[in-house]
């Protein structure tokens, strides 16, 4: 059925929300604190070892622009609830997988159905009042951001007291309950967008031609994500070698000092609310550049390489949250194939990211990532700064929540 005020978005339903969205994506990001690790067990190369963050942000952007649609066309309830207990089979192969090849199956797998998030978001920001539908975004994000950082800290505390196949089986319970705790509490909700299948594929590609506003985002989130996956792919090989020589433990701790990154959603969210998304958009293409320019210290500075995860994880949630603001406002009725069109660029944005970031990393060391991380942050910033030709045509609505390009 269709949204309405009969089902109103309570306090205590965006909170299981945000920690569904946060759960979920989490499923992509154990394996990055413990990628060494993993590799010393299955006797892998280091770049070999990063194909399993590529294969996760892969199958992610895979599940973005095949499933994510389903939004606009199934009933969402049944449609998350089914997608979160996927989700919890992959982990539960990558738990037991003896070699490589098994545990890229299951990591493929968790990527493809823990997309259920990018359902979760669209599905509340349909939910939400207007006026409260930033801040409602925001909360959500905040979950996925601390769900994605959070996901590293827990992983590497777990396989410290156990082993790496621990934190798989731990996840996927978790995701167990979540699943049934969200078909207990979400309302009905469907949605038709009266097209086949195959045409909400090809309406999300239509959604680009159309839309101005949205490759404009696209485009920012791309790269945005790119450098977060430029920057954590390689960090546990940075972390686990001299000068610092850290465990698994210590390196999931990492997670933590990016975690006040998810503070900016929030704030984000409420600029959007106002209709001054731009200042966040701005301010997060600023600190992305900072960022990169601090952690040209990261190698051999430890306050460095703090500052700089906080730096760089507040930049990237206050681009990630302003853009879907931004995009969600363009066409209500099409927010699920909105947002996968949106999400599978910057997820694809994050696979580039780590791909480089295994490679470069294994060739040109620390210096090599920090070089690429300042040229990616100047390129996104120089088409923000020429964006009024995107600004130039009109989305295809009046709403006030819409972020237009202006000076």
């Amino acid at each position: 059925m269709p949204a309405s005020r009969e089902t109103p978005l309570s306090s205590a339903l965006i909170l299981l929300m945000a920690i569904a969205t946060g759960l979920t994506v989490a499923s992509n990001y154990y394996a990055q604190p413990l990628l060494h690790t993993i590799a010393q067990h299955l006797g892998l190369s280091t770049a070999t070892a990063g194909t399993i963050v590529i294969t996760a942000q892969l199958s992610y952007g895979a599940g973005l622009f095949l499933l994510v649609p389903l939004g606009d066309l199934l009933e969402q309830r049944k449609l998350i609830v089914g997608m979160t207990l996927l989700s919890a089979v992959g982990l539960l192969i990558s738990a037991f997988a003896p070699s490589l090849p098994v545990l890229l199956l299951g990591t493929a797998m968790t990527g493809l159905f823990s997309v259920v998030a990018q359902v979760l978001v669209p599905m509340a920001a349909s939910l939400a009042n207007p006026e409260r539908r930033g801040r409602v975004v925001g909360t959500l994000m905040s979950g996925l951001l601390l769900g994605i950082l959070l996901a590293r800290t827990v992983a590497g505390l777990v396989s410290s007291l156990a082993d790496w196949r621990a934190i798989y089986l731990l996840a996927a319970t978790l995701l167990t309950v979540c699943a049934i705790a969200l078909g207990c509490s979400l309302p009905r909700r469907q949605q038709s967008a009266g097209l086949t299948y195959p045409q909400l594929l090809g309406s999300v590609l239509a959604l680009f031609v159309e839309e101005p506003v949205l490759r404009l985002r696209a485009i920012l989130g791309l790269l945005s994500f790119c450098l977060f996956g430029l920057f954590w792919t390689p960090l546990a090989f940075l972390l686990a070698a001299p000068p610092y020589g850290y465990s698994d433990a210590v390196i999931g701790l990492f997670g933590l000092a990016g975690a006040a990154g998810a503070l900016a959603a929030n704030a984000a969210g409420r600029l959007a609310d106002r209709g001054k998304g731009h200042l966040a958009t701005l301010g997060g293409l600023v600190a992305q550049l900072a960022a990169w320019l601090i952690l040209a210290f990261a190698d051999h500075s430890l306050a460095a390489l703090l500052v700089g995860v906080l730096v760089l994880d507040l930049a990237v949630q206050l681009l990630h949250v302003s853009n879907q603001n931004a995009v969600y406002a363009l066409r209500p009725e099409a927010r699920n194939r909105l947002n996968a069109g949106y999400i599978t660029c910057y997820f694809i944005g994050g696979a580039l990211g780590s791909t480089l970031g295994a490679q470069l990393y294994e060739r040109l060391g620390w210096m090599g990532i920090v070089g690429a991380g300042v040229v990616i942050s100047l390129v996104a910033m120089g088409i923000w700064l020429t964006r009024e030709t995107a600004g130039n045509v009109r989305p295809h609505t009046s709403s006030p929540d819409i972020d237009l390009p202006q000076r």
